[in-house]
């Protein structure tokens, strides 16, 4: 399966639809997702030491172990990189490992980036008409922003919040950003405009 943006058929919806289809990649994987990918990851890890033990010998569990970790570190990169949010100039694309739907952006309300349950920052999507939990779609979850960009981690994150900002905007959503996000974002990050 490939991550490459599928062609869309039919009449072209989007509220802006010129030059070449963008992708913003986004989206937070649940703890539930997680535990499964993992639980799969180390049920890889044990079937392949037994295969390799009940083909070899008990000598060769280390082998075993090592053929199964590496199998099962790809099996989690296969899984955590499909999962993912899509946005693009036309559509909104869930993928999951199992399945892919498409939102259309007349469904998107507005967006939002707020404090989380677990204190850190969230860029979420308020929609409608859907059986999404809470009617949100949580595009990036990120810790609080507290200095300049210091590590490749951050400047990712960096780069999707600029990225999933400009393609909402071209989008016309509006996105309410708390005012201490704003000022974090604005002095460290130099992404947003300071709060007044």
């Amino acid at each position: 399966m490939s991550d490459d943006v599928p062609p869309v058929s039919g009449p072209d919806i989007s509220r802006r639809s010129r030059g070449p289809v963008r992708a913003v990649r986004a989206g937070v994987v649940t703890g539930r997702r997680t535990l499964t990918y993992s639980a799969l990851a180390v049920l890889s890890v044990l079937v392949i030491c037994g295969a390799v033990v009940a083909l070899f010998g008990v000598n060769r569990i280390f082998t075993g172990l090592l053929a199964g970790a590496v199998a099962g570190i790809a099996l989690l990169v296969a899984l955590f990189g499909r999962d993912v949010v899509v946005l693009t100039d036309r559509a909104i694309y869930r993928r999951t490992p199992w399945a892919e739907s498409r939102l259309e952006w007349d469904r998107v309300v507005a967006g939002r980036f707020a404090l989380d349950e677990r204190a850190r920052w969230s860029l979420a999507l308020d929609l409608t008409g859907g059986d999404e939990p809470h009617d949100e779609l949580v595009l990036l979850s990120i810790p609080p922003v507290r200095r300049p960009v210091s590590n490749a981690y951050e400047h990712r994150k960096r780069e999707q919040v600029a990225e999933i900002r400009r393609i909402l905007r071209e989008q016309r959503i509006p996105v309410t950003v708390l005012p201490e996000i704003a000022a974090a974002l604005h002095e460290h990050w130099k992404l947003a405009p300071a709060a007044r």
